[in-house]
């Protein structure tokens, strides 16, 4: 495909003013929506796909599949890039490895990659809770075992994903 035919073709599709349910088949249109979503952050290439289907219902999907492929191999959508910056921002807010994994998972990105980025002995994972549960309870006085208060922070620390061991010994600092 030339040049010119791929500019023709978006023009083509601008003219037309392509909205989220118009059908396109065009390549340069499929593939400048792919990269105005990458523009914005990192995407898994499941995601990528969802969002273009969304996007544009009724395109052929053999050539949305395509255009990812060939993103993918341009090394402009990437697994491994999406998984270290996913990996990197929810430990930053506070969530642990078995959150993450499943937030991964969900995203249908492969175990072998997640493996590489998502270490279930890494030590921050206890620190990580530590900080937290310091944090929520910064204005409350120390814990009893079993209080309301307590069942409340292991609760929460759970639904962040810390494993139960991780959970029991930030606690116990916290306990009378």
């Amino acid at each position: 495909m030339d040049r010119s035919y791929k500019l023709e073709s978006a023009s083509r599709c601008k003219k037309k003013k392509v909205s989220e349910t118009t059908p396109c088949n065009d390549v340069p249109v499929l593939r400048r929506a792919a990269m105005d979503y990458l523009a914005r952050r990192e995407q898994s290439f499941y995601e990528l796909t969802q969002k273009l289907n969304k996007k544009f219902p009724e395109s052929d999907s053999d050539l949305l599949v395509e255009v990812l492929d060939a993103l993918k191999a341009e090394n402009l959508q990437s697994d491994d890039r999406f998984t270290e910056s996913y990996v990197r921002y929810r430990k930053s807010r506070g969530f642990a490895y078995r959150h993450i994994r499943a937030d991964l998972a969900g995203r249908q990105v492969s175990e072998m990659v997640v493996g590489k980025y998502l270490v279930k002995t890494d030590e921050h994972w206890q620190i990580s809770a530590d900080l937290l549960a310091a944090k929520k309870l910064r204005s409350h006085e120390p814990l009893g075992f079993g209080s309301k208060e307590h069942a409340k922070l292991s609760r929460f620390l759970v639904s962040r994903g810390f494993f139960p061991a991780e959970v029991r010994k930030a606690l116990e600092k916290h306990l009378v």
